[in-house]
């Protein structure tokens, strides 16, 4: 196989940015473009210069035979569109979240160990030096017993696409838990070795939204259209061998904006934004010493990990099992909002 030759679904603000990836990866053909708004999909095939254009992804990938495909639909296709081009012998790169639940991610794990085709999740921020460098610090026990992580993405203005599918839940699933949750819970669970989940706490907050305030630059507003979905997320997770997790994320929060993922032992603690490890030098004292990190393009290497996935060249980063994972702890999380209660993680 020289080229892998790759189709996209859903050609929207994320599914442009994959598009321009495979466009520049060595490896990689771009050849077919997939969107149920035609013009949408003309639109980014005249960018970047792709003639075969679809409305149904069922038939593109049954004409064109891609070796791969790139998953950037609204969240309740994820699991429909994954499957199918999974029986199809298409391998699968599936943005985040996995699946609108958990129940859903169970059908694609199943799809991917019967069909034994890659299925690769857009966990993104794993490709980041950062997150590798950290990785690399834990595994090597800097930090000693592990038994507290924090995990923070707060925006004040980040409300994607208001009134779209992003803020209607049936479409979407929730608010930002399911949007920006995943990336964070993934990073810090990854971090500290995926740990099995046990409980969550979690508390769901509409104050924003609901005002029609808030708005960001991701996604394509429907002015009029609902919000039904939550603004901010708070969850305490608690994992096997005594590790906790506190994770909050908002689209809109009149709060300072925060990016990053803290993890605590007993030996030392790390910090992702920006990279750095706090610790003890022998005379008793505690410093911390800044982590130099090369700066990557986090979804450029994504779609180069999934090209040499398929081509044998590496082993998959982002295995289908740990995103079900993460998708088992957000549904507990918002069953615990719902319930005002613990909800055990099977």
């Amino acid at each position: 196989m020289e080229k892998v030759r790759i189709a996209l679904v859903g050609a929207g603000s994320i599914g442009r940015i994959h598009a321009r990836n495979v466009k520049v990866t060595k490896d990689a053909e771009l050849v077919a473009i997939c969107d149920i708004k035609e013009e949408r999909a003309k639109s980014l095939g005249e960018e970047t210069k792709v003639s075969k254009i679809y409305t149904s992804y069922e038939e593109m990938i049954d004409k064109e035979q891609p070796d791969g495909i790139v998953v950037a639909v609204p969240n309740y296709l994820h699991s429909s569109v994954t499957v199918y081009a999974l029986s199809k012998g298409t391998n699968v790169l599936c943005e985040k979240p996995m699946a609108i639940n958990s129940k859903e991610a169970e059908k694609m794990v199943e799809a991917y160990r019967k069909y034994k085709k890659v299925l690769m999740l857009g966990m993104t921020q794993r490709f980041t030096s950062e997150a590798q460098v950290l990785k690399r610090l834990i595994e090597q026990g800097e930090l000693g017993e592990i038994y507290f992580s924090k995990a923070d993405l707060l925006r004040r203005l980040g409300i994607p696409g208001m009134g779209s599918w992003f803020t209607t839940k049936k479409y979407s699933g929730g608010g930002p838990l399911i949007d920006l949750g995943p990336h964070m819970i993934d990073l810090a669970t990854w971090l500290i070795g995926f740990p099995k989940p046990k409980s969550a706490k979690g508390y769901t907050f509409s104050k924003i939204g609901v005002q029609n305030k808030g708005l960001g630059g991701w996604g394509i507003p429907e002015p009029g259209g609902p919000f039904d979905v939550e603004d901010l997320a708070v969850g305490l997770v608690e994992f096997e061998k005594g590790i906790t997790l506190y994770v909050q994320v908002s689209w809109a929060t009149y709060t300072d904006e925060t990016f990053n993922v803290n993890i605590f032992g007993n030996k030392a603690g790390v910090s992702y934004n920006p990279p750095k490890i706090i610790t003890e030098i022998e005379d008793g004292n505690i410093v911390e010493k800044n982590l130099v990190c090369q700066h990557v393009d986090p979804y450029k290497r994504e779609i180069e990990h999934f090209v040499n996935v398929i081509k044998g060249k590496e082993a998959l980063l982002t295995a289908p099992e740990e995103g079900l994972t993460i998708m088992k702890i957000i549904d507990a999380i918002y069953a615990s909002a719902e319930k005002n209660k613990e909800v055990k993680i099977e």
